[in-house]
C-alpha cells in the first residue's frame, strides 16, 4: 500500500473510533465515552483540543497529518516519494519518537554538523537511528492502541 493509501486507511480508522461516541450516563451530553478500536480517542480530543460535537473526517486526516510531521494534508498529498516514506516511518514509529521531537533532533543534528540534511538524508538517519534501533520512547503520548496497525 502507498503511503498515501495507507494514510488515507488510519484517517478513516480515526474516524471511525471517533464515531463510536456516546453520551457519558454520568456528566451528561458534553462529555463522551468511546470505544475505539484504533486510536486512543480520549488522548486526541484533549492534546488536540478537538470540537467533539463538530469532528468530522477531514479534521481526522489533520491530525493524521501532524502526526506524520506535515502541517496539512496537501502537502502531504504534494509531498515526494522519500518525504513520504519518511513520514510513514514517523508515523509507524511515533511510540519512539514524536513529529515534533523528530524536528528538534534533526534541527540539533544540523545545527551540530553545520549543514543541511535533504531527505534522502534525513530518511537514512531515522532508520539508523529510530527504525533499526530499540530503546528509544517518546516523551509525546503514542496514539495508536495498536502499533501493528492495518496497513
Amino acid at each position: 500500500m502507498n503511503p498515501i493509501d495507507y494514510f488515507k486507511l488510519q484517517a478513516k480508522n480515526l474516524f471511525k473510533d471517533y464515531k463510536t461516541q456516546t453520551p457519558d450516563p454520568v456528566e451528561g451530553q458534553h462529555f463522551y465515552n468511546y470505544s475505539p478500536k484504533y486510536f486512543d480517542i480520549d488522548g486526541i480530543v484533549l492534546d488536540f483540543n478537538l470540537d467533539e460535537d463538530n469532528f468530522s473526517l477531514m479534521n481526522a486526516q489533520h491530525i493524521i497529518t501532524q502526526l506524520a510531521g506535515f502541517h496539512k494534508w496537501t502537502d502531504m498529498l504534494n509531498a515526494p516519494d522519500d518525504e513520504l516514506k519518511l513520514a510513514k516511518l514517523l508515523f509507524d514509529n511515533q511510540h519512539k519518537i514524536s513529529a515534533e521531537e523528530w524536528e528538534d533532533y534533526i534541527k540539533g543534528a544540523e545545527l551540530d554538523n553545520a549543514t543541511t540534511f535533504n531527505t534522502e538524508d534525513r530518511l537514512k538517519i531515522f532508520e539508523q537511528v529510530f527504525v533499526n534501533v530499540e530503546g528509544h520512547e517518546s516523551f509525546v503520548q503514542d496514539y495508536r492502541l495498536n502499533t501493528k496497525m492495518e496497513a
